[in-house]
């Protein structure tokens, strides 16, 4: 497999996980060709490369720098706007952690702790309601802790703790 069918076939895939974690295909697929780049691209780069227009382009870089995981760059004497993405991928896993619980599980947690603490009618719908929503509760906060924990430690840690999960 030579570069261009690599490359081509890692963009085509992140793309596919994208969709499989909540974000559009153009979305990952950008991230992913930036994430490869060994330097910025500006947005007609991008635009050329995967083929995409340029609302698509400019509304997706803005989704994925509200992440926190690209970032613009401005080079001396040119008018062009430039992209990069994290290329620490620890960092970039630490990131995406932290705005998936920011977005996703903060939001739920709310809801499932205002849902279970309904007042209790005696009924057994609402004694069962009650009870799994506090259980859901507890979860999704136990969760959300850990993965606070994960994102606070230093890179080593991280690596270090997945190598002991793996042996």
């Amino acid at each position: 497999m030579n570069y261009d069918e690599a490359k081509n076939k890692f963009i085509s895939t992140w793309g596919s996980l994208g969709t499989l974690w909540g974000i559009n295909k153009a979305m990952a697929q950008i991230h992913a060709l930036l994430l490869i780049s060994p330097k910025p691209l500006s947005m007609e780069d991008i635009m050329e490369q995967l083929q995409i227009s340029r609302g698509n382009t400019s509304m997706n870089l803005r989704q994925l720098m509200d992440w926190g995981i690209v970032f613009k760059e401005n080079k001396m004497g040119e008018r062009k706007e430039y992209f990069t993405s994290e290329k620490d991928v620890q960092e970039l896993a630490r990131q995406i952690a932290k705005e998936r619980s920011r977005r996703e599980l903060q939001p739920t947690i709310k809801i499932l702790k205002d849902v279970s603490n309904i007042d209790e009618d005696g009924t057994a719908k609402t004694k069962e309601l009650i009870k799994q929503t506090k259980a859901l509760h507890e979860m999704a906060d136990t969760l959300d802790i850990l993965m606070n924990r994960v994102i606070g430690q230093d890179h080593n840690w991280i690596t270090k703790a997945l190598v002991k999960l793996i042996k």
